[in-house]
């Protein structure tokens, strides 16, 4: 009998205990991990057209029925005033507390019919309200390619560069439609009609084209073929693990569910397999002190009062009082050098720190600090051959954008994980600046069509 997520805290002489020494691997992208290699890959999104498949490695939850709509209105804090067919929007849901769960692409894609896709945080969620409330709604879930057996029932790639409008109107042979941020329309490809969201992960123009499996390769074909004039170049998992950390999305914070009395029949429904695993020199012993709330990371324009959710009065008052806003922290490139170099010496090494992407839990949270006190939590981590920067997403209080503050590398003591070497802690140096880090994706890219 599998084992539920309230089962396995009971035996556990804490959460943060549970999380901390958990064999769980931090997120996998079950593709190719390079075609090139990752810093060209990289490259492709900023100066020519990256082709990026994301068939494999997200969770797909499918809601149809009359009462599906009003089932994600009363879980998320987005507003659903005008969501129309053919809109796409960010999903995020909250505790009752208002402390975050989690984030997923939502797809509106007919009448009663929608498809919510992300990490499985927010789908799980979801999912247990449609299967436990009375909603007039049915559910149907595709997990990413490491748990589903057989293929996916969508295929998704990613389109996003300088040159992706100028595949698409080759493929069409017609100008492309001007096509709004995060709104959806048809192409004719390779004598298919083809499905797009506009928008773009790194903060370059670009486009998600999905649809049936089963006519997944003859579009990719055709993408290959009319993009080669423009530089289209396939991504692997480790470039893409890292177009992130230019656009300023934390993909896993630690879900705010493994506290409140009035979450437990949730945690008795979801599997422990769903726990995750942290690793970082945060050190609370308290699981309460890694929840978020929408604010600290950003989501605060996309918070709306207009309807009634879960969470929705705690919120309102956390509205008030919220202080943490979301940066980017450039690392010093000495001190990056020096944790690097350590494992080259006689001694106790640093922390391993892996390139492109050095997270090694799924929720990684580091500590930050300025002038000799805790003002925030650093998260996912690495670096940007865009940049020449090795980088972290961070939410902080009270720190402006230029200061200097230190992020702790490692872990002490060394936690049970099966990703963690013997290694001694180490300070980083590290310079506050905007998120985005890169400043087309914070000021162009949801006005480029």
């Amino acid at each position: 009998m599998t084992e539920s997520l309230q089962e396995a805290l009971d035996r556990a002489d804490s959460p943060v205990q549970l999380l901390r020494d958990s064999p769980a691997s931090p997120h996998v992208f079950p593709v190719r991990a390079e075609f090139s290699n990752w810093r060209s890959e990289q490259r492709s999104w900023r100066t020519t057209c990256a082709l990026l498949d994301q068939s494999h490695h997200m969770t797909d939850l499918f809601l149809s029925g009359p009462g599906a709509e009003g089932l994600l209105r009363g879980l998320a804090v987005n507003s659903f005033a005008h969501f129309p067919v053919d809109r796409a929007k960010q999903f995020i849901a909250v505790n009752l507390a208002g402390q975050l769960i989690g984030d997923a692409i939502l797809a509106h894609l007919d009448e009663h019919s929608f498809n919510l896709v992300g990490h499985p945080m927010a789908l799980d969620w979801v999912q247990y309200h449609a299967e436990s409330g009375d909603h007039r709604v049915d559910v149907s879930r595709d997990g990413n390619s490491i748990v589903r057996a057989g293929d996916p029932r969508l295929f998704r790639y990613e389109l996003q560069g300088p040159t992706a409008v100028a595949i698409i109107e080759k493929l069409t042979g017609a100008p492309v439609p001007q096509i709004g941020f995060f709104h959806m329309g048809c192409f004719p490809i390779a004598g298919l009609e083809v499905r797009a969201i506009r928008h773009g992960m790194a903060g370059q123009p670009g486009y998600e084209l999905f649809g049936p499996w089963a006519q997944g390769g003859r579009v990719r074909d055709a993408l290959l073929q009319a993009g080669a004039e423009f530089g289209l170049t396939p991504v692997g998992a480790k470039g893409y693990s890292t177009a992130n950390l230019e656009s300023g999305w934390v993909p896993s914070p630690v879900p705010a569910v493994f506290t409140d009395e009035r979450l437990r029949a949730y945690r008795e429904w979801l599997p422990a397999s769903a726990a995750g695993s942290l690793g970082g020199s945060f050190d609370s012993a308290d699981i309460e002190d890694y929840y978020l709330t929408p604010y600290d990371l950003g989501y605060g324009r996309s918070v709306a009062f207009d309807h009634d959710f879960v969470g929705r009065d705690a919120l309102e008052a956390l509205s008030r009082t919220s202080s943490r806003r979301k940066v980017t922290l450039v690392w010093n490139p000495g001190d990056v050098e020096e944790v690097m170099g350590s494992i080259l010496r006689p001694g106790l090494p640093a922390k391993y720190m892996e390139l492109p992407k050095a997270r090694y839990a799924l929720y990684q949270v580091d500590r930050v600090l300025h002038d000799g006190r805790t003002v925030g939590q650093s998260f996912d981590c690495g670096y940007i051959a865009n940049e020449h920067s090795f980088v972290s997403l961070a939410a902080l209080d009270g720190v402006e954008d230029g200061a200097e503050v230190t992020v702790l590398w490692g872990e002490e003591p060394n936690s049970a994980k099966l990703q963690v070497e013997p290694h001694r802690q180490v300070p980083v140096r590290a310079t506050v600046a905007p998120a985005p880090y890169v400043q087309y994706a914070r000021e162009g890219y949801r006005t480029t069509h």
